[in-house]
């Protein structure tokens, strides 16, 4: 026999096979998948058929009579379509058939040993609103100060990733095996049989379309969900901090794990097997995951280009810090530079850093301004601290969080000037036209922006404390105040080494002057009352005592203290040590001078009539009424009075 007879003979079984496995016209066919179960007699020699006509249909037929070029030529043809339909029905199969699944949770879990933690905006009185003690400005809504917390992401719900089973770890990066061993070997063998015929396209959308749907479920199952930039800038805060949460940690696992994954499978199936120039595995993975990916960073970008309000800073900090994170990753998986997809990806990621790094920055100069702004007049009762003094003291105080990331993004100091163009400029530089950024030991920019708003706080409390009617409480007022800013100054170490010790002891001696000035204000006319000068008399038949005088003395002492009890019980000192170390101050100015008044002079009154009427409290009646000072409650003074 022949060559041209081996051609014909075998042409015709392969063809025969191929259309044994038509399902068009084989019911054999509809009902059973050749790549099915572990025996691969039926599929070993369907390939070989399909090597066999796509051989046939290469070669140059032979000029021998009673051979029909034409015939063979066609028969071959449409066999290989038959054949290339036959295994485009099985690639898509396996994919979809012969996936590996594993717990989202479990992708989040193992992360979670080699991920950067991010800072949660929740901290004592700062919940996601700029405070005021009254009235709402054009800024910042005014809230209560309790913490907001957030509910859990998933709601206990199960999760899977599409298409998952462990397989190694390297780095930050973690692969996965998409699919068994066995069903990659298939899948390359198809893949090898379809593009050698010159069906690449059909092969890769068949791939892309299977594969895409997969990572798109994975998405959306680690919380990652389709919002136009509209959308998530419409979002209340609430749910886009619980987003900004889930973002996060859905980012490392899709990069780490999904994106990565899906780079290796498509590698293991097509690579080397394209010859033909853009139409290596690269096609294939950057249709598969393209959409994905922009859809993940489009939502960070979303944030970068939102309106940039106060409480969003750490939220916008957690994100730049986790792209920054994951930036390196991302060149790693989407690392041919010349697949415009991966190409177009890489840019993004960068671009959106960028641009983050800009919201950090423009959202902490909003910052620095509505602390500028904020002129409230109404007074919180009995001189506590003001919702403002907590909200940015604390945070100040989460600030310094991330004293690493913004201090390698802020790099220019504050302009005062630049703050005069702020809304109600005219009201604003009159309020803190005297305001200046103190000299301080550290030169970084970041350390100077924290001093230029404790300063505009510092200016701003101090105006405030000047609206109070009664001086002695706009003491109390602005002593509550700074004495909260340089206690919250000590305790945040990463503040203290910003601000430096020398700005922190100006801080406490303004602090204790004002304590000095407060008791100045109350204690010195009611310590005028025991002064000797005006008592003592002379040429008279009496002891040299004007008991008038001295009855009117006590009177007065009487009726003073009485008033200092009855309104400074009603104040608030909310720092117990600082309360308790003020009535300390108080009483030893206080007792020894009564005392020693009572001592020289108690004999002159208890001799005349109704002594009790001038002489109506003893040093312990006093010293008791001294620890209701300052508690926000006015108890009764009789009440507290001991017989005697």
């Amino acid at each position: 026999m022949d060559g041209s007879d081996d051609n014909s003979a075998g042409g015709e079984v392969a063809e025969k096979v191929i259309q044994r496995w038509d399902s068009s016209s084989s019911n054999e066919a509809r009902d059973r998948m050749l790549f099915e179960g572990s025996d691969r007699t039926e599929s070993d020699r369907y390939l070989r058929a399909v090597d066999e006509i796509r051989r046939l249909s290469l070669q140059d037929p032979p000029s021998t009579e009673g051979y029909s070029p034409r015939r063979s030529s066609t028969s071959a043809s449409d066999s290989l379509q038959l054949a290339m339909a036959r295994l485009e029905d099985e690639f898509r199969n396996i994919l979809v058939s012969r996936v590996n699944t594993v717990e989202a949770d479990s992708l989040l879990s193992d992360l979670a040993s080699v991920s950067m933690s991010s800072v949660d905006f929740v901290a004592e009185d700062v919940d996601g609103s700029f405070p005021s003690s009254g009235r709402q400005n054009d800024d910042f809504s005014v809230e209560d100060e309790e913490e907001q917390g957030v509910g859990g992401d998933d709601g206990g719900e199960s999760k899977h990733i599409v298409g998952s089973s462990w397989r190694r770890s390297m780095s930050n990066i973690r692969e996965i095996d998409l699919m068994p061993i066995d069903a990659v070997q298939d899948l390359r063998s198809i893949s090898e049989r379809m593009i050698a015929a010159g069906y690449t396209r059909e092969c890769f959308q068949a791939y892309s379309g299977v594969r895409k749907a997969a990572v798109d479920q994975s998405l959306r199952q680690l919380g990652v969900e389709r919002h136009s930039i509209g959308e998530v800038q419409r979002l209340d805060w609430q749910s886009l901090e619980r987003k900004i949460r889930q973002w996060i940690r859905a980012a490392r696992a899709c990069v780490r794990i999904i994106f990565a994954s899906e780079r290796r499978l498509c590698d293991l199936i097509f690579e080397g097997l394209a010859l033909d120039e853009g139409s290596g595995p690269e096609v294939p993975f950057s249709e598969t995951v393209k959409g994905a990916a922009l859809q993940l960073f489009g939502f960070a970008e979303a944030i970068s280009i939102g309106r940039r309000s106060p409480e969003k800073l750490f939220k916008i900090l957690d994100l730049h810090d986790t792209l920054l994170e994951l930036l390196p990753d991302v060149e790693a998986v989407f690392l041919r530079p010349d697949d415009s997809s991966e190409s177009l990806i890489r840019t993004q990621a960068g671009e959106i850093l960028s641009r983050l790094a800009e919201a950090a920055r423009g959202t902490l100069s909003e910052f620095e301004s509505a602390v500028y702004r904020e002129q409230s007049r109404t007074l919180v009762p009995g001189g506590t601290i003001h919702p403002m003094t907590r909200y940015v003291m604390n945070y100040i105080g989460l600030i310094c969080e991330y004293t690493q990331t913004l201090s390698f993004l802020i790099v220019s100091k504050p302009s005062q000037m630049s703050h005069n163009s702020t809304n109600n400029a005219e009201e604003s530089s009159q309020l803190h036209m005297d305001v200046r950024i103190p000299q301080i030991e550290n030169d970084s920019p970041l350390a100077a922006h924290l001093i230029w708003v404790i300063a505009i706080l510092e200016s701003n409390v101090d105006a405030k404390a000047k609206l109070y009617k009664d001086s002695a409480l706009g003491h109390i007022f602005l002593m509550n105040n700074l004495h909260y800013i340089v206690q919250k100054a000590k305790v945040m170490l990463e503040l203290r080494k910003l601000i430096g010790d020398e700005y922190l002891k100006k801080l406490t001696g303004k602090f204790q002057q004002v304590a000095t000035n407060y008791e100045r204000a109350t204690w010195v006319k009611v310590l005028h009352c025991l002064r000797d000068e005006g008592i003592h008399v002379s040429g008279s038949f009496s002891s040299g005592v004007s008991k008038s005088t001295l009855k009117e003395r006590f009177k007065s002492f009487n009726a003073t203290f009485e008033e200092a009890h009855k309104t400074q019980a009603g104040w608030i000192v909310p720092d117990p040590q600082l309360r308790e170390e003020l009535r300390i101050s108080i009483s030893e100015k206080l007792l020894p001078a009564y005392r020693s008044f009572l001592g020289r002079f108690r004999s002159h009154i208890e001799t005349g009539r109704h002594p009790e009427m001038f002489i109506k409290y003893s040093v312990d009646d006093l010293e008791m009424a001294l620890s209701d000072f300052f508690e926000g409650a006015s108890p009764t003074m009789m009440s507290r009075r001991k017989p005697h």
